[in-house]
């Protein structure tokens, strides 16, 4: 895979809002297969793509990396013989690799997650005011509803002149504000209502919001899900013109999205889903101690009923010669 490829690929997935570890080789000890500028992707699903090592790097690589992407912070991986660990600086993950050849590398795994999603629904001030503080602060911005134009919105990714409930897409990283000021408050949330947004709010007064929740109600709107429904949209900071409201709103998202918890008339908002990533099961080589995910293995072995993994066909060589030699010392 070329330079020209990776950046391809990339950008490919950063343009279809899916996450991606980034992961660079940014120093190689000899003997390596590996060398520094050496660079993969992980997907959320585990697959990756490009080249950081062999049998024994990769599966680290991909553990690691998974982990970037659900907790969403970059990390220095150094992986190296176990005579060799803790010579490094804090905040490096060592890890024992006795496969490597006595060689050493280390790995700069960088997660790219997609742009939380916010979703305004309404034409007048308040949603432009919103849609201008969102993009502002690296939200992907849709607006939908009726006198929307690209021109009166030009702060948003996605523009729509009407109201598509089936196109909303909501993931755990959406944020639904529904700003029509009546004009069409009630078919907006019984699609919005419908998704699993982790966050749907109304800008209303609080006798319009009553009167728009009745009209949920009666139009069979379980209570569940009326009771995700925020109103007034926003935290209560005193706000009165079209911009403090956005302020308030989007604060109030930002508190969301850090999963703090959010108290309306009917409890707490749900906290956002964590990001779904692939869940590796992984065994441990009875010989040189790597971990080896079990799905696929592509080197493995019975003995006495249970079956064993390796890293390497050179692992599982050794291990046939004599089981009982390796096993005693993982007891």
């Amino acid at each position: 895979m070329n330079v020209t490829d990776f950046l391809e690929r990339a950008a490919e997935l950063s343009r279809a809002n899916q996450p991606f570890a980034l992961a660079t080789v940014v120093r190689a000890e000899k003997p390596t297969s590996a060398k520094a500028g050496a660079k993969a992707i992980v997907t959320a699903d585990g697959k990756l793509t490009g080249w950081v090592g062999g049998s024994c790097a990769q599966p680290s690589v991909i553990r690691e990396s998974l982990k970037a992407l659900q907790d969403g912070e970059p990390r220095l991986l150094r992986l190296c013989p176990p005579e060799k660990l803790g010579r490094s600086d804090d905040g490096v993950i060592e890890l024992a690799l006795t496969c490597i050849s006595g060689g050493t590398l280390e790995v700069y795994i960088e997660p790219h997650l997609p742009k939380p999603q916010l979703v305004i629904v309404g034409h007048l001030p308040v949603a432009e005011a919103l849609a201008r503080l969102g993009k502002s602060t690296g939200y992907a911005v849709t607006v939908m509803g009726i006198d929307i134009t690209p021109e009166r919105f030009p702060e948003a990714e996605v523009v729509r002149d009407h109201i598509d409930s089936s196109r909303l897409n909501a993931t755990p990283q959406t944020y639904i504000v529904v700003a029509s000021h009546g004009n069409y408050d009630e078919d907006a949330l019984i699609a919005a209502l419908k998704t699993e947004a982790p966050y749907v709010a109304l800008v209303a007064s609080k006798k319009r919001a009553q009167s728009v929740v009745e009209f949920l109600r009666d139009s069979g709107i379980p209570e569940d899900r009326l009771a995700r429904l925020k109103y007034p949209a926003g935290l209560d900071i005193g706000a009165v013109t079209p911009e403090e409201i956005a302020v308030s709103i989007l604060a109030e998202i930002v508190q969301v999205g850090r999963q703090s918890p959010i108290t309306t008339r009917s409890g707490q908002l749900p906290q956002p889903a964590p990001l779904l990533v692939a869940e590796i099961i992984e065994a441990k080589d009875p010989v040189c101690g790597m971990m080896v995910e079990i799905a696929g293995a592509r080197y493995t072995t019975g003995h006495n009923g249970q079956t064993y993994y390796f890293c390497c066909a050179g692992c599982k060589r050794s291990f046939e010669k004599e089981p009982e030699k390796y096993l005693a010392s993982i007891q």
